[in-house]
């Protein structure tokens, strides 16, 4: 049985995570939802130097902060 997959603006999702980037210091300037294949709601996170990929790698294995 296929499960479905939830239904997210990717334009949101794309705005979501260039924000949530922005907070830690990363810039990933092609960013964008993909305008060719819009039924499959893709977001293209694009090129990036070595050094933010490291940089990125390093923000995700950051433990997470509970605010409770």
């Amino acid at each position: 049985m296929a499960t479905k997959k939830p239904d997210v603006d990717p334009y949101a999702a794309a705005e979501s995570l260039r924000a949530a980037l922005t907070e830690v210091g990363i810039v990933l300037p092609s960013l964008r939802v993909d305008p060719a294949s819009p039924q499959l709601r893709l977001v293209e996170l694009g090129r990036v130097r070595a050094d933010v990929a490291a940089r990125l790698a390093a923000a995700l294995q950051r433990p997470v902060v509970s605010d409770g």
